[in-house]
């Protein structure tokens, strides 16, 4: 048998939560919470007890995501059964968000070798059984008595105003068995309403449960917050409830916290993330692929076998760029074989039945919508790529919760395959790093005033002489909705040329323009009553001043200009290049030279900036700006292009690109 030993964290973790039902077991769910507080262990200040169900332990471990919620699931399983429920072969109702989610965790539970499956196999020597939710006729008394019985289902089968037409609500004669020995007067059990039946016990899935008072493990338990979801712990007569989620309600009773930190620290998850903005999505893309291949390099020197993978994010049908163009994007331009690219939507399912692990597996790319919004886990996921417009933090967590897993949960010697890679474009994530950082911590990452919330490095514009310098475009502004009315607030004449404050319905618009000057933002916020506002005000200055100095020049900035003395070498020391010593003796002069350079002796060519999202030792999130993309790092990957390919691409006129900004096909007679 496989022995997956548990990280620390998750000992912890599992340690917590067995005390807790063992005080439980002997005080109550409420007073045992209480004394978890008085040790210092528990996070919840209060504890919110089920209605109807009041005397229930029912608590919240919050993991962030990467942290193996499901493999603590199931050791939760036997914890349960001995701490509080004092089971031998206990019935337990698995609920979970999504029927995806609901596959996979099927399959993990069913599977041997898998660390779910291996764990309920060690925990009841074999004598366990996993069932979906829509096979629950198969479950016989037996089963009940003789084995741990686990049903995998997704809360909303059981969550629904009226009962009427649901199966698991449904009387069913295949289910006799059960009731058998059942009184006619036991209570807590629906009856048949009409028909020369009525008033007898219903033979249903739901009155089986409540007869057995399941343990009710909740996976994602944020998306269960609904009165009608707290109404179905009720209707099974839950015995225990345990809950697992990175985002817990505010109301939540959470029993123990594990921080991101903690996963970084045993090597669960990739951190920093690189993400590189480029100008259009097709250099995303081809970027993408680049760095894909780079990985795939340096894989190969990896004791352990990995295959780095791209998720791609396609926009839904009507948009720009759809699943199709993206799909034909790759076989014409990128020349990338079919058989290694995936596409998974909802109608298209090309990974059923794949296992991306395998050695023989050819997929490297898969392309999606949001069929991997949730419950998508391979950790070969390293490089993601979006050419979709993304306008919220949900969207974002396509990125985390799919490329954030590191292979075999440990460090690789690689460095970079300790990284997550993302590459999108500005003009469809046009504020990917606050939208990166703000993911972060609605995941469990502690939040701080990061250094500097940095949006994007200026372009350089070298062409146009002087009226176009460096520095020559404007820093973008930065606008704050705030609810409280400052429009009132006094600002000098100096302070008006960076900052504007109007008037609004809800209170007032805060604008800055300029370089804002640290005493008026001390001003501004102590003039704000909110702390949260406060804050957030705060936050948006240090962020706008940060923006301000990548776009102004040095001189803006107050920084000397320097320029080191010309030297040149005489008997091997530096000598200063006097006229007298240097330039007269040898009929050298710098007049004769221009002082201009021309675009061909100095070029910046923009590729992509980048950034990298990182914790720091404290377990704060922090960004950072990294410049340009190194494409020095890919000059020696294979780009599948052979020489004959590129003459042939370059023989299509460049002003002939069709609508898409894919090169037209060249004429016959080309």
């Amino acid at each position: 048998m496989t022995i997956f030993a548990l990280k620390k964290y998750q000992v912890a973790t599992l340690g917590v939560l067995q005390a807790y039902l063992e005080a439980a077991r002997i005080v109550g769910a409420k007073p045992a919470f209480d004394d978890m507080d008085k040790a210092g262990v528990r996070a919840s200040p209060a504890y919110r007890p089920l209605e109807g169900l009041e005397t229930v332990p029912y608590v919240c471990l919050r993991l962030p995501t990467g942290g193996g919620k499901t493999l603590l699931s199931a050791h939760t399983v036997k914890i349960a059964a001995d701490a509080y429920l004092e089971r031998e072969f206990p019935i337990v109702l698995w609920l979970v968000p999504t029927n995806t989610i609901r596959a996979q965790t099927l399959e993990t539970l069913k599977k041997p070798t898998n660390p779910n499956y291996e764990t309920l196999r060690a925990a009841f020597c074999g004598r366990f059984r996993v069932f979906d939710i829509a096979d629950f006729v198969q479950i016989t008394p037996a089963d009940l008595q003789t084995h741990a019985c686990v049903i995998v289902g997704t809360m909303q089968t059981l969550r629904v105003k009226s009962t009427e037409g649901r199966k698991v609500y449904a009387h069913n004669e295949n289910l006799e068995p059960h009731f058998s020995a059942v009184s006619q007067n036991a209570a807590g059990l629906e009856r048949i309403e009409d028909g020369e039946h009525k008033g007898q016990i219903t033979f249903s899935f739901r009155n089986l449960l409540a007869l057995h008072r399941p343990l009710v493990i909740v996976d994602e338990a944020h998306n269960n917050t609904s009165a009608l979801s707290y109404e179905v712990l009720q209707r099974v007569n839950a015995a225990c409830v345990v809950e697992f989620t990175a985002t817990p309600a505010n109301d939540s009773n959470v029993l123990h916290n594990v921080s991101a930190t903690e996963l970084k620290a045993e090597e669960m998850i990739k951190l920093p993330i690189r993400l590189t903005e480029h100008k259009s999505w097709e250099e995303a893309v081809r970027d993408s692929i680049l760095t894909r291949q780079r990985l795939q390099d340096v894989a190969t020197k990896d004791a352990d076998y990995i295959r780095p993978i791209i998720l791609f994010q396609a926009e839904e049908k009507g948009r720009e760029v759809t699943k199709e163009i993206l799909l034909k994007y790759l076989l014409e331009q990128e020349n990338i074989p079919r058989e290694k690219i995936a596409v998974v939507t909802g109608d298209q399912k090309e990974l059923d039945g794949i296992n991306l692990f395998a050695r023989d597996c050819l997929i490297d790319f898969v392309i999606t919508v949001e069929a991997l919004k949730e419950g998508w886990d391979c950790s070969f996921a390293y490089v993601f790529c979006s050419v979709a417009t993304v306008n919220s933090k949900k969207d974002v967590e396509q990125i985390l919760g799919r490329v954030l897993r590191m292979p075999y949960a440990k460090k690789r010697k690689e460095t970079d395959l300790n990284r997550a890679y993302a590459h999108v474009s500005r003009a469809s994530w046009p504020n990917a790093v606050r939208q990166l950082h703000d993911r972060l911590v609605d995941m469990g990452f502690e939040d701080s005033e990061a250094d500097a919330f940095i949006e994007k490095v200026p372009q350089l514009g070298l062409t146009g002489g002087a009226a176009n310098s460096l520095f020559a475009a404007a820093p973008p502004p930065t606008t704050i909705e705030l609810a409280e009315d400052l429009s009132a607030f006094f600002l000098s004449p100096e302070e008006k040329a960076a900052v504007t404050i109007e008037k609004t319905e809800q209170g007032s618009r805060v604008t800055f323009t300029g370089n804002v000057a640290e005493a008026t933002v001390t001003r501004l916020a102590e003039a704000v009553k909110s702390p949260e506002t406060r804050s957030s005000l705060q936050a948006e200055a240090k962020r706008h001043k940060a923006i301000w100095q990548l776009h102004v020049s040095p001189a803006q900035r107050g920084v000397p200009f320097r320029v080191p003395q010309l030297c040149f070498k005489l008997d091997g020391a530096l000598e200063l290049a006097e006229k007298d010593a240097f330039l007269d003796a040898r009929g050298w002069s710098l007049l004769d030279y221009p002082a201009g350079i021309s675009e061909a002796e100095f070029r910046q060519t923009e590729t992509g900036v980048q950034w990298e999202i990182d914790l720091s030792a404290a377990g704060k999130i922090t960004e950072k700006a990294l410049g340009k993309a190194e494409q020095y790092d890919l000059d020696l990957v294979d780009t599948g292009w052979t020489d004959k390919q590129l003459c042939q691409w370059l023989e299509r006129a460049p002003s002939k690109l069709n609508r898409r900004g894919f090169p037209n096909r060249p004429h016959s007679d080309s």
